[in-house]
C-alpha cells in the first residue's frame, strides 16, 4: 500500500534542489545576457500585483486577467505601462490562461517559430514567478527528467531513501504547487512521454521504490510546446493528447503585425548587445518580414506571381534572428544603420537550406520579384553579392 506524501514537506531533495534554483543573484540576473522573463520584467509583475484585485487561483501571483494583460500589454489605473509579450488573438492568450486555471494541462502547438517556448516562460512567470521548472524534450530524454533520478553516491552507500532521491522540475512543481514547462514534447520518446498520464490524470507521481508518492498540491500545473513539422517527431499517443488542452499559436496574420513583432524583440535583444536602436532600420526589417512571408505563402504580396517555397519554415523567430545578425554587423562593420548589405547574408542562410532544391527557389525569387520591384535594387544587388 502506498504512503502519501504531505505536500508541504515532499523531502530534503527537493528543498535543496530548490534552494539551487534560488541561488541566482539580482546581479547575476542584471548580468544575464538573457534574464529569465520573472527577472527581466520584474517591474511590470510587480506592478500587475499591486493593483491585481481580481480573485487569484490557488498559488497563483496573479489573476488570469491579469496574466492575460502581461502578455498581451495594456496600461493600469496608475499610468504603469505593460508591454505586449505577445502580438496575436487576445482570444488564443485567455483560453491558454484560463486551461492552467484549471485541471487540465496546457499544450501550445504550432509550426516552429510561432513563439511557443517564448509564450510558456512567460505564462510560467507571471503565474508561478518562476520559469525555471522546465524539462528540455530531445530524442535521448530519460524517464527520470520528467519523474525522478538518484543521486548514486547516496544510493549505493545507504540504498533507496528520500535523500538519494533527485527531483525532477515536474516533481518539485506537484510539490510546490507550481507550472513545470516541457518544450519540444514531440521530441521525446513515445514511451518516456507516457510517464506524464499519470502525473497529469491522477495528480500523483508513485515513488515505488520507496512505496510512497507524491500528491500535486493546488497551483500545479503543465504547459507543453510542440510541433509537427520538424524531422524526428514522435506522435503522442491518444492518451496523453487527452490529458491536454490544446491551443495553436498560429502565424501572424498580416505582415505589420509581423514586422511589430520582429521590431520589439529584436529591440530588446539589441538592447542587451548595444546594439543601434531597430527604428534606424524598420525599413529593413519591412523587407525581411515581406520577403519570409512571400516565400513561405509561395505567392507575392499582391497576389500576382505564385512563387516556389523552400525547405525551411521561414519563421518570425528566424526573421528576428536575421535582423540581429544584420544590426551586429551595421554596428561593427558599418555606420549603425542597418542597410540591405546587412541582411542579404543572413535572408540567404535562412532560405537556402537544401544547396540543390533551395537555391534554384532563391534564385528564381531573386530574378523574377526582387529584381523587378521597385525601390528593391540595393537590396537585389546585395543578394546577388551574396549569392554568386
Amino acid at each position: 500500500m502506498s504512503v502519501s506524501v504531505e505536500p508541504t514537506s515532499v523531502d530534503a531533495a527537493v528543498e535543496e534542489s530548490a534552494g539551487q534554483a534560488a541561488g541566482v543573484t539580482a546581479q547575476d540576473a542584471a548580468e544575464a545576457l538573457r534574464p529569465h522573463a520573472e527577472d527581466a520584467f520584474a517591474t511590470e509583475l510587480a506592478a500587475l500585483a499591486a493593483q491585481d484585485d481580481r480573485p487569484r487561483p490557488a498559488r497563483w501571483r496573479l489573476s488570469p486577467w491579469a496574466v492575460a494583460t502581461y502578455l498581451l500589454g495594456g496600461t493600469l489605473p496608475d499610468g504603469t505601462v505593460i508591454t505586449p509579450k505577445y502580438v496575436g488573438p487576445r482570444r488564443i492568450v485567455e483560453v491558454a490562461v484560463t486551461t492552467l486555471a484549471t485541471d487540465r494541462a496546457l499544450l501550445l502547438l504550432g509550426v516552429p517559430g510561432t513563439a511557443k517556448t517564448w509564450v510558456s516562460e512567460h505564462l510560467a512567470a507571471a503565474v508561478s514567478g518562476d520559469s525555471t521548472l522546465l524539462v528540455q524534450g530531445t530524442a535521448g530524454t530519460p524517464e527520470e527528467a520528467i519523474r525522478y533520478g538518484w543521486n548514486y553516491a547516496r544510493l549505493l552507500a545507504h540504498g533507496p531513501s528520500r535523500d538519494a532521491l533527485v527531483p525532477s522540475p515536474v516533481m518539485r512543481a506537484m510539490a510546490e504547487g507550481m507550472t513545470a514547462r516541457v518544450e519540444e514534447l514531440t521530441r521525446i520518446p513515445a514511451d518516456v512521454q507516457d510517464t506524464l498520464i499519470t502525473i497529469l490524470s491522477e495528480k500523483t507521481l508513485p515513488i515505488p521504490e520507496l512505496g510512497q508518492e507524491v500528491l500535486a498540491v493546488r497551483g500545479f500545473n503543465l504547459i507543453a510546446t510542440a510541433n509537427d513539422r520538424d524531422r524526428g517527431v514522435n506522435e503522442l499517443s491518444s492518451a496523453l493528447r487527452r490529458r491536454f488542452n490544446t491551443v495553436v499559436l498560429p502565424l501572424p496574420e498580416s505582415a505589420e503585425a509581423e514586422v511589430d513583432i520582429v521590431s520589439r524583440r529584436v529591440d530588446q535583444i539589441g538592447r542587451s548587445l548595444d546594439l543601434p536602436a531597430v527604428p534606424d532600420g524598420i525599413d529593413e526589417i519591412r523587407r525581411v518580414v515581406t520577403v519570409f512571408r512571400e516565400l513561405r505563402g509561395g505567392i507575392t504580396t499582391d497576389g500576382r506571381t505564385k512563387l516556389k517555397s523552400p525547405s525551411g519554415t521561414l519563421s518570425t523567430a528566424e526573421a528576428i534572428s536575421v535582423v540581429t545578425s544584420g544590426l551586429a554587423l551595421a554596428a561593427h562593420f558599418g555606420d549603425g544603420v542597418l542597410r540591405a548589405s546587412d541582411v542579404a547574408a543572413g535572408i540567404l542562410g535562412a532560405v537556402v537550406r537544401d544547396p540543390a532544391a533551395d537555391r534554384v527557389v532563391w534564385q528564381e525569387y531573386l530574378e523574377a520579384v526582387v529584381r523587378e520591384r521597385d525601390g528593391w535594387k540595393d537590396f537585389y544587388r546585395a543578394c546577388r553579392e551574396v549569392s554568386a
